[in-house]
């Protein structure tokens, strides 16, 4: 954006635009905050609503099937609600935080919503997987190239590293799409990661950006949409929701890396990353064609186990806050290596007890609500 649209949207963003003071200084800037996220967060749960008045009027519904963690019809589509708030609210951000990359602030939400509008075709009539995969590969490939730096931090050469992330950035789209399989899960990892890149901000001394302010703003919607997912659900994200919110939260993770954060890019989101990965290894190692769906997920396994919705969803957003707290704490341990992989443990060992549990935990079935 330039310089004179910036000067003339200051009056109505001063508090925004002084994100470079100290925040724990600053009680307008709290208060900002606080009213942003109300603000989208009650926006999106308004409009959700209304487009699951829509959904059910024309019959777009997610029908039970044998694959399936549900058992009535339920409305498929509620990321319409979602990213219509959130991509105007990303924009905004992005207009008026200094410093904000200009290309990055309109080339990351247009991404998305090229995401969103091949995702909700696929919602109302199923794509190939081609179509989809050449929208997510152009997406990546363009959010690449405006990124802060290099994630891996010059581990690898410039070629590779962009490589690595352009694929990882696609299987990061993709297990996000698939871990949205029961009431509540993917709202609450949306929280949870929004939310420890907003806390991540809060405890850098010299400022916060937009990075951090979009974090909030995913968190909030995430928490407006939750009110009509969580268990149980009266309306599902769909593909136009899961998609472009796991574009959304990998480049917020991929700017978090490039900028110095790699630790804690890794364990905000390892919960996802754990369980999806290891399911496809699983399911590559029998041979099983892995674009098939299938109901393998380690939190599918505890919800066939006797665990209701809520008790699973509930205890991946326990752990996240945990999760949160290791994060946080690897931007205080300055470059004590030591302890930040001892943090980077922690966070494994945490992550692989609540795979245990969800593997091994069962109940009778009858008591699962």
């Amino acid at each position: 954006m330039s310089s004179q649209a910036r000067h003339l949207a200051g009056p109505l963003f001063l508090p925004l635009q002084a994100f470079h003071h100290p925040l724990s200084n600053d009680s307008t800037l709290i208060w900002t905050l606080v009213i942003i996220a109300v603000a989208v967060a009650l926006t999106t749960t308004g409009l959700v609503w209304v487009v699951r008045g829509q959904l059910l009027r024309h019959e777009i519904l997610d029908r039970p099937n044998d694959r399936s963690s549900h058992v009535v019809p339920t409305p498929r589509g509620g990321g319409l609600g979602v990213i219509a708030v959130l991509l105007p609210a990303w924009l905004i951000i992005a207009f008026v935080v200094p410093d904000t990359d200009p290309v990055a602030g309109w080339l990351i939400p247009l991404s998305a919503l090229a995401l969103a509008i091949v995702s909700w075709i696929d919602d109302l009539r199923t794509l190939g997987a081609l179509p989809r995969l050449a929208v997510q590969l152009g997406a990546a490939i363009a959010g690449v190239l405006v990124l802060p730096g290099l994630v891996f931090q010059g581990l690898f050469p410039p070629w590779l590293d962009t490589t690595i992330t352009v694929i990882g950035w696609i299987w990061f789209v993709n297990l996000f799409n698939f871990m949205d399989g029961i009431d509540g899960i993917s709202g609450i990892e949306s929280i949870g990661i929004g939310a420890g890149i907003l806390a991540i901000g809060l405890l850098m001394i010299d400022s916060l950006s937009a990075t951090h302010l979009h974090g909030l703003a995913i968190a909030a919607a995430s928490l407006g949409f939750l009110v009509w997912n969580w268990p149980p659900a009266k309306i599902f994200l769909g593909d136009i929701g899961s998609v472009p919110l796991g574009y959304l939260l990998g480049w917020l993770l991929l700017a978090l890396s490039a900028s110095g954060q790699w630790e804690a890019a890794m364990i905000l989101p390892l919960y996802y990353l754990a369980d999806a990965t290891l399911t496809l290894l699983r399911r590559l190692q029998r041979g099983e064609k892995i674009w098939r769906a299938h109901r393998e997920h380690y939190y599918q396994k505890a919800v066939q186990n006797g665990r209701s919705h809520g008790q699973v969803s509930g205890a991946v957003g326990l752990v996240n806050v945990l999760l949160i707290l290791l994060a946080a704490g690897t931007t205080m341990l300055a470059d004590d290596s030591i302890w930040r992989f001892t943090t980077l443990a922690a966070a494994a060992l945490l992550v692989l007890a609540l795979l245990v549990w969800m593997k091994r935990t069962t109940i009778p079935a009858n008591s699962a609500g």
